[in-house]
């Protein structure tokens, strides 16, 4: 019933020189991209699928988050009636190839060479069982600090800071100036963002990969992970009373609008400042967080295809996994939204300085071994595991009476599952 490799083959060739009249159809795709610069970002897939004659209609959910998004996808697809692609990356892809559910790409991989075009650690996360079943759409570089120029100026801030103790010095000067040091969303997977960067400036990679990724709990209980979590608690003191339940792009805007110094995001938040009309080195700057700048850890947006029935919603779904990995929606895409083409080999000249940066320490961790995923975005565990790891981290960062030793405790807890 579903593409056969011949056929995908076809499909391919189609995407490439039919006519849009001869391949017209639908495609509903679930994603969350809402935000200033992620509402540009998807506008160019919408128009370019649009030139082709295909039509664009946005899965959505009335009332509900992520977690209740992929509760209705779970009963529409299970019911026969899937999406054509859905946000989804990182291990929850391989749980939804379990359930025999997405359709194989490998076709179109192989007739526009995707593992010659992505790193071996992104094309795995993409393949289950060898085999290709979503599409990768860009890179975000996790552990990135970002700050207002005017505020560092204003407070005597010289440099970004390169180490926990340059940026507790800096954090001062903020702070004595006037202006709210870190600026922060007081939600659990902001927490892990914070928290899985100062693990990766305080240890190195092979702290990070040791004890987020593999769950090892020598890892865990080590004296590493101790600072760390002494060096998060620290940056707490340095965020705003009124961070609880603040959403990332609000937080963003604390920096872009000069009323914080710093603040801990992926380079998603980069697509706010770029949104807003600022300019990266002038109203802003970026830099690794301290103490990580030879390392990256990375969160791949990526669209998981699902099964189709209809030949029409097929073909306009192979148009979709196309366009997705093209140089020309990876350029125009990865402008907007503030990451970097997935793709090796792109022409960065139109990029910014802070995506130039991005796409050189990409290609160097990759090939150096200290390119690791995010756990805080879904990359690294297991939903559940995600779940527990996240719950873990806030928990000790809003509760100040919870002690080291008992937040140690707590991830070696949710460590369990992964040990022998």
């Amino acid at each position: 019933m579903y593409f056969s490799a011949l056929a995908r083959t076809m499909a391919a060739a189609f995407a490439l020189c039919a006519s849009a009249a001869l391949h017209a159809g639908e495609v509903e795709v679930l994603h969350y991209w809402t935000s200033g610069g992620e509402a540009k970002s998807v506008a160019e897939l919408k128009d370019m699928m649009g030139k082709r004659g295909h039509t664009w209609k946005d899965f959505t959910v009335t009332g509900g988050g992520g977690q209740n998004a992929m509760a209705v996808l779970k009963q529409r697809v299970l019911a026969g009636n899937a999406p054509a692609a859905a946000n989804i990356k990182g291990p929850a892809i391989q749980e939804w190839a379990e359930l025999n559910v997405l359709t194989n790409l490998d076709a179109m991989a192989s007739f526009e060479k995707w593992d010659e075009a992505l790193p071996k650690v992104v094309a795995d996360q993409m393949k289950y069982k060898g085999r290709y079943v979503a599409v990768p759409v860009n890179v975000h570089r996790v552990n990135w600090l970002w700050a207002n120029s005017a505020v560092l100026k204003k407070a005597g801030v010289a440099a970004l800071p390169k180490t926990y103790d340059e940026f507790f010095a800096a954090a001062d000067k903020i702070k004595a100036a006037g202006f709210i040091p870190v600026a922060h969303g007081g939600q659990d997977w902001q927490d892990f963002t914070v928290f899985e960067s100062v693990v990766l400036g305080v240890g190195g990679t092979a702290l990070y990969d040791k004890a987020l990724v593999k769950l090892d709990r020598a890892a865990m209980t080590s004296d590493e992970m101790k600072k760390s979590l002494e060096i998060f608690r620290r940056i707490k003191s340095y965020t705003d009373a009124n961070s609880n339940g603040r959403d990332w792009n609000v937080t963003t805007e604390m920096v872009i609008n000069g009323k914080a110094g710093f603040q801990f995001m992926g380079d998603w938040a980069k697509g706010e400042f770029l949104a807003a009309g600022q300019t990266p080195g002038k109203e802003f700057t970026c830099s690794a967080a301290p103490g990580t700048a030879n390392a990256y850890t990375f969160n791949v947006d990526s669209f998981a295809m699902f099964q189709l029935k209809s030949w029409e919603a097929q073909k306009a779904q192979g148009y979709l996994a196309y366009l997705l990995m093209g140089k020309e929606f990876q350029e125009k895409f990865n402008l907007r939204k503030g990451s970097i083409p997935v793709r090796l080999g792109m022409n960065m000249e139109k990029f910014d300085d802070c995506a130039k940066t991005s796409s050189k320490d990409f290609v160097a961790t990759s090939a150096s071994g200290a390119l690791v995923p995010s756990v805080a975005h879904g990359m690294a565990l297991s939903s559940s595991q995600q779940a527990a790891m996240r719950a873990a981290v806030s928990e000790f960062w809003n509760n100040d009476k919870l002690s080291v030793s008992e937040a140690v405790a707590k991830l070696v807890a949710v460590s369990a599952p992964k040990q022998k």
